[in-house]
């Protein structure tokens, strides 16, 4: 069975209203992107210099990262010399195998939940990137499926913060943990675990200042949080989330190694993933950092956070290729 009719069978099988929010978040991309492609092939008759140059710019200009992009047309040259191919248009079912592979990366990653007790998720980030929203919605996700939630304003900096998590509290039924503006966030962290035990919480959700990755002091803050979180929960906290601008693209990367360097991170969430036509930030991660992608925000409303999923990803991007390579098999 060809790999694409193995990757088509598999999708066939998932929830329909999960494919159509992939969908739908990533049209942009897959405008911008996977229809710049099609021209490209249809376009060109011949695969010479200028071809690999306007196939180079599209695939960095949608983010996928430099140096995903030039092992990426090394392989493809490999492929041409080896197979005497000519016409673009039988190069195109190699690029889209190879795109996808690069996509599914290793297998999917959930997130680390204690089966025996207290799970406690630490969100961390730059200002402006959606970290309060994430958290909100997937504190409704995990109400949604019964468990018992908690979140802690631990943002005691930024103006609005903790009325913003509050906001988010009174729309999923969710209690916040709080002092007031200007605390100590490592003794609103404490009360929130004190909390959670007495509570007989699942699920703790904290936020933290989105401190700039430079601020020496602010990234010292944040491992006092950790530090006070580790004492009271054993093996917490169980994630370390950074969350992402998508459509920040390659500043997002950036971003990810800087923190990853300082703060254990176990797992990304990529926001805004539906306000962007650089969806390939998404490879550039994969390939770049030794981080899961958890988690991505494919709109405005509450369960518009997705578990991240490779196979519906690819499909909402690569569907129409897939599908052509399948009616061929």
């Amino acid at each position: 069975m060809s790999f694409f009719k193995r990757l088509k069978d598999s999708i066939s099988g998932k929830a329909e209203a999960v494919t159509n929010k992939f969908k739908e978040g990533l049209t942009k991309t897959r405008d911008a992107f996977v229809n710049r492609v099609d021209d490209l092939f249809s376009r060109r008759k011949k695969i010479d210099e200028d071809f690999y140059e306007e196939l180079e710019e599209i695939l960095i200009g949608a983010d996928v990262g430099v140096n995903t992009v030039l092992k990426l047309i090394d392989e493809l040259r490999a492929e041409v010399k080896k197979r005497k191919i000519e016409d673009p248009s039988e190069l195109q079912p190699i690029l889209s195998e190879k795109l996808i592979e690069l996509l599914k990366g290793d297998a999917d990653a959930g997130l680390n939940i204690n089966p025996n007790g207290l799970t406690v998720i630490l969100f961390v980030g730059v200002n402006g990137v959606g970290k309060t929203t994430t958290i909100g919605k997937m504190a409704h996700m995990f109400k949604s499926q019964g468990k018992k939630v908690l979140m802690a304003a631990g943002d005691t900096f930024r103006a609005g913060a903790i009325e913003q998590l509050e906001t988010w509290g009174e729309r999923v039924g969710v209690d916040v943990i709080k002092q007031q503006s200007g605390a100590d966030p490592a003794a609103v962290m404490y009360d929130a675990v004190q909390a959670a035990k007495t509570r007989g919480v699942d699920i703790l959700l904290c936020d933290t200042a989105g401190r700039l990755q430079n601020k020496v002091n602010l990234m010292e803050e944040l491992n006092k949080i950790y530090r006070v979180i580790q004492r009271e929960v054993p093996d917490a906290p169980h994630e370390v989330i950074l969350v992402l601008d998508a459509t920040t693209g390659q500043n997002a990367l950036s971003q990810a190694k800087l923190f990853g360097d300082k703060t254990g991170l176990t797992g990304l969430v990529l926001s805004k993933l539906d306000g962007t036509a650089k969806g390939g930030i998404v490879v550039a991660i994969r390939q770049e950092l030794a981080l899961p992608v958890k988690f991505v925000g494919l709109g405005e409303k509450m369960d518009d956070l997705q578990p991240f999923d490779s196979e519906q990803f690819v499909h909402a991007l690569f569907g129409k290729w897939i599908g052509e390579q399948t009616d061929k098999v």
